[in-house]
């Protein structure tokens, strides 16, 4: 770059080079990769014991600990292949410490070829100092100079562009030292990057030369050419994107929540230790927001007024999963690791007894088709610990970091008030605006049943008698609600997923509950929607943490955003409280006009499915719903198949092929305004319409 002759700190530069003490602190890595980590039978043992304590997160990958091997015997020069040395070839300690200072942790990218004068002084150890350099630019000046060379190059009248202010390097103050040792700038610097071990010193020399050339053409005199290896990565601003839901028999299905798209995400704030769950999404314009709690990201000693995002200001930024939530997820991962584990030597075991009595020749038949069974069963448990492992792999690397968890900010959150006019209601209640690229994944407002209730108990909290019809399906839903509990009284059956209890059912009681609260400058009284604890279980229906979830019905309706509950000496709500969604709905409009809503759903899945099942299910259908009257006129009425549910009207009308060579016609009961007027309308899709124009009946 330059020599090292102290230079004249206001000469054209835009690279800083100094002289600081610094005394590099040397690790060794005592122990594999995470990767090779979870390979070993230490990691198995601790994931069989169940361990809740984790190691130090894994150091950094651009750390220090590999430069002692920069000072071996073999002094080679710096080459992405075997080739006969040139003068051209940086030795390989200059091409690893040249740039020291530039990357994070006192590293810099590796160099390739210079054209500078500058002398390398080489470090004679690890522990030695070393020189470290800085890019040199202040106020933005390099993105004003560029700025201004592209404006001028599209201008074709130049005395326009000599209108705009002459920026010069004199614009440039001095730059304040903030470390000790001797300072120097180097010559302006064509600095260049190379995809890594593609690229000797000797063909970078001639790359330099054509440079060089044009340079002089232009007359541009005192400027470095240099070539350091570089690999262009995205840079994803807040971390991984939330993962998709998973279909059921996943290795992932039980660990997935806490990292996906659905409902009732785990959330902290970033300076917060406080813990909640995350609420319904919804969208204004083209931007993703989501409700919560607002005791959920605002400490209670601070003010209660009402909030709006300024960009004058730090965001609020809100994580998924705070440090000990995120600590205890990892432990549960590899709790279900050790899990299986314990599984495949059991299965082992059973599998070495019945290959024994196979060799025996002992009842031959009945133990070979068990050893089948077995084998098959084996195969698939290492294939889910694989997976798993895989997953506790990425999660660690790539989620450990608070940083990373940062899925959105607080935009706007009222005052926290009791008693609110007109109705009197609890209002408790924030908007986060999230980041869309980690939302990428999102298929609207899925609510996850969990893996800790089966379909089967699930239905049996939601619906427990036999001589009534019920309103919930699993996972699809009916429409009127019958439900009666063991007693005979009609009830109304709600079900919640939170951060601490999961998934739960419980009971909306008939009446709104009235609540006082105290407070030293007089008592406030409000109303609440209460729900009870359902009485055929024995955990509660919330606990601390639950803040902030959507409490819906049986068909999917939003009920209630649930913001408390009373207890007395026991973990647990007796009765959990939520303010009714639907006047939520109402503020929430009031301060975001354009906000829509979006149904809930549970049948997420059936947008996986291929589209030649669909067509199996579709002829199906056609073939039961065809009219006798092939001449009816097919304008009369819509489609039958676009009532059979929301989520088959969206397919059906999104996938035109799938009424390719269909010629049908079908019937539909269509009800009069009074007794004996109904009457029947058929609809005829004939098949030498386009695919498109046959699904253009569906939106009809």
């Amino acid at each position: 770059m330059s020599g090292n002759v102290p230079g004249n700190p206001n000469s054209e530069s835009d690279i800083c080079i100094f002289f600081t003490f610094c005394l590099l602190f040397w690790t060794m890595l005592m122990f594999p990769g995470l990767e090779d980590y979870v390979k070993t039978a230490e990691f198995d043992h601790q994931c069989s014991a169940r361990a809740r304590s984790l190691a130090a997160p894994s150091p950094d990958e651009s750390g220090d600990s590999d430069d002692d091997s920069l000072w071996s015997s073999d002094d080679s020069a710096s080459s992405p292949t075997a080739v006969e040395s040139t003068p051209y070839e940086v030795p390989k300690i200059e091409a690893n410490f040249y740039y020291a200072g530039v990357g994070p942790n006192g590293r810099g990218p590796k160099l390739i070829y210079r054209t500078s004068d500058d002398i390398f002084e080489e470090p004679s150890g690890p522990e030695a100092y070393r020189r470290l350099m800085r890019l040199f630019g202040q106020d933005g000046m390099w993105d004003r100079v560029r700025d201004k060379e592209i404006e001028e190059e599209d201008d074709d009248d130049d005395d326009d562009a000599m209108e705009e202010k002459d920026v010069t390097y004199d614009d440039i103050a001095p730059i304040k030292p903030v470390e000790d040792g001797e300072r120097y700038y180097t010559n302006p610097t064509i600095w260049i990057g190379i995809v890594p071990e593609t690229l000797t010193g000797a063909v970078a020399h001639e790359s330099s030369k054509e440079i060089r050339a044009f340079l002089d053409s232009l007359q541009v005199k005192n400027v470095d050419i240099a070539y350091r290896e570089s690999v262009y990565k995205t840079l994803a601003g807040h971390g991984p994107a939330l993962f998709p839901p998973v279909e059921d028999g996943d290795p992932l299905q039980d660990l997935i929540d806490n990292v996906s798209v659905l409902l009732s995400l785990p959330i902290a704030g970033r300076k917060s230790s406080i813990v909640g769950t995350l609420g319904p999404y919804f969208r204004a314009g083209n931007k993703l927001f989501a409700i919560t709690a607002r005791h959920n990201v605002f400490l209670p000693s601070g003010d209660n007024l009402t909030y709006r995002y300024n960009e004058s200001v730090p965001k609020k930024e809100v994580l998924v999963m705070g440090t000990q939530t995120f600590v205890r997820y990892l432990s549960s991962i590899e709790a279900l690791i050790g899990a299986h584990i314990d599984a495949a030597k059991s299965r082992e075991r059973k599998i070495n007894t019945l290959r024994t009595r196979v060799h025996n020749g002992t009842n031959i038949e009945e133990p070979q088709i068990r050893l089948a069974e077995h084998e098959a069963d084996l195969t698939r448990t290492r294939t889910k610990i694989d997976s798993l492992k895989t997953f506790y792999v990425g999660i660690k690397q790539r989620w450990s970091k608070a940083k990373d968890r940062v899925i959105g900010f607080v935009c706007w959150a009222p005052p926290v008030g009791a008693g609110v006019a007109p109705h009197r209601y609890t209002r408790d209640l924030c908007v986060i605006e999230l980041y869309k690229e980690k939302f990428k994944n999102m298929k609207g407002n899925v609510l996850s049943l969990g893996p800790e209730l089966s379909p089967w108990k699930l239905k049996e909290l939601m619906y427990e008698r036999d001589d009534v019809i019920s309103e919930f399906k699993y996972p699809d839903h009916g429409q009127q609600p019958h439900t009666l509990n063991l007693q005979g009284d009609r009830v109304r059956r709600v079900l919640k997923r939170g951060l601490t209890t999961n998934t739960t059912v419980g009971t909306v009681t008939g009446f709104m509950s009235f609540l006082r609260r105290y407070f030293p400058t007089g008592n406030v009284e409000s109303l609440e929607l209460a729900i009870l604890s359902h009485e055929n279980e024995s955990d509660t229906f919330s606990k601390g943490g639950d803040s902030g979830a959507l409490i819906v019905s049986a068909t999917g309706e939003f009920v209630a955003l649930l913001t408390g509950g009373i207890s007395k000496g026991k973990d647990g709500s007796d009765i959990t409280f939520g303010t009714l969604f639907e006047w939520i709905w109402m503020l929430v409009k009031e301060e975001f006009p354009d906000a829509k809503h979006i149904p809930l759903t549970a049948n997420w899945v059936v947008e996986n499915v291929p589209v030649d099942i669909w067509r199996t299910i579709f002829d199906i259908l056609i073939t039961q719903l065809r009219a006798p009257d092939p001449d009816s006129d097919p304008t009369q009425a819509a489609l039958i198949l676009t009532h059979v549910c929301s989520s088959w009207r969206t397919i059906a009308s999104n996938t035109p092929e799938l009424w390719t060579d269909v010629d049908v016609c079908i019937v539909s009961e269509e009800k009069g305004s009074s007794p004996g007027t109904d009457r029947q309308a058929s609809t005829c899709i004939p098949s030498v319409l386009s695919s498109e124009m046959r699904a253009m009946y569906l939106s009809q």
